[in-house]
């Protein structure tokens, strides 16, 4: 099947839109994750009721983003992928334009924690990114196990 592809296409990493909802799903919560983790480290020398007002703070935060932001996201992704037939590039999990995008908030991100900007409050945005991450890599990961419950009745 790959001898009759181009030289090039024989090299690219492909997946079916299983593998692309899987890579979603893993990526959201992997770097929802790293972002809970540095918020964490930022608030873990506060006195408790200073960083459980942070993180009560991040964590609406994050409600927010999640419900009004993220989800918005998730399901034009979901748009894309579902009706995909067949294997496709293992990074078109996303489409290009998301990639530029995590380049300038890796930017961004790299610059704020690096600057004088107070790290009590930077952690309330990582938290309430990482989270929000975390909350709506959920529904590419119930998207996944509908498809393939579906796949197994058939």
């Amino acid at each position: 099947m790959k001898a009759n592809l181009p030289k090039l296409e024989r090299w690219k990493p492909s997946v079916p839109k299983t593998g692309l909802l899987l890579l979603s799903g893993v990526t959201w919560i992997g770097v929802g994750i790293m972002l809970d983790g540095w918020s964490y480290a930022w608030l873990k020398n506060l006195n408790p009721p200073t960083s459980l007002l942070m993180a009560g703070s991040g964590f609406l935060l994050a409600l927010i983003i999640h419900h009004f932001g993220f989800l918005r996201i998730v399901d034009k992704n979901l748009g894309r992928i579902m009706p995909k037939e067949g294997r496709h590039c293992l990074f078109s999990f996303f489409p290009w334009q998301s990639y530029v995008l995590m380049g300038i908030m890796i930017g961004i991100g790299y610059i704020l924690r690096h600057s004088s900007f107070p790290k009590d409050y930077l952690a309330i945005i990582y938290s309430g990114i990482g989270t929000a991450l975390i909350l709506s890599s959920i529904r590419y990961l119930r998207t996944l196990m509908r498809l393939l419950k579906m796949k197994e009745r058939l």
